[in-house]
């Protein structure tokens, strides 16, 4: 994907999960099934994961190479990170600590999804700020994933909430079928 098309997808796919999120029900948004997290936990886990990435693209170029490194080997393409991150899934990958969201009320529903939003444009605009060549180059660590390439990074954030998006569905489907 190019700049544009990365920036395109993490506008979509964001927006759309707010939207997901805030068309819920009041009961739906606390609803857990079978100790799952709630649609409002999957809000939390969510601004939780975008949020370093976001901080760590206001760094220049130069501070990303001395702290994190510079790639030793291509980018992968979208489809082959997202078939890692559900390898690593399947493999018993979790959210570590950092990651992982406290209780959500329905009073926290409004607040987090204007801050996600807000990190969601933040971070499209700063992708700007990187040419093609330096989304190849430079790399972030991720807790489960390892090194990975700021293009890559990206591609984890636009699979990583569809992910959830498609979590908090299946949860609530299940809890529906349940009660």
């Amino acid at each position: 994907m190019t700049k544009r098309e990365i920036q395109q997808q993490l506008q979509d796919n964001y927006f759309r999960f707010i939207k997901q999120i805030n068309d819920l029900s009041d009961s739906d948004f606390l609803r857990s099934y079978n100790d799952k997290w709630t649609a409002g936990q999957q809000l939390d886990h969510i601004i939780k994961s975008v949020a370093p990435v976001n901080l760590a693209l206001i760094l220049p170029g130069f501070l990303l190479s001395i702290y994190f490194g510079k790639a030793n080997r291509p980018s992968k393409s979208y489809e082959a990170l997202v078939e890692k991150y559900k390898l690593k899934l399947e493999a018993g990958g979790r959210a570590s600590s950092p990651f992982i969201p406290k209780g959500v009320s329905l009073n926290d529903r409004e607040k987090l999804s204007k801050k996600l939003e807000a990190l969601t444009l933040s971070l499209v605009k700063r992708v700007n700020t990187f040419s093609e060549e330096k989304l190849d180059l430079l790399i972030l660590p991720h807790p489960l994933l390892g090194k990975l390439t700021l293009r890559e990074m990206l591609y984890f954030t636009i699979c990583h909430v569809k992910h959830h998006e498609k979590q908090t569905m299946q949860n609530l489907a299940n809890s529906n079928i349940h009660s």
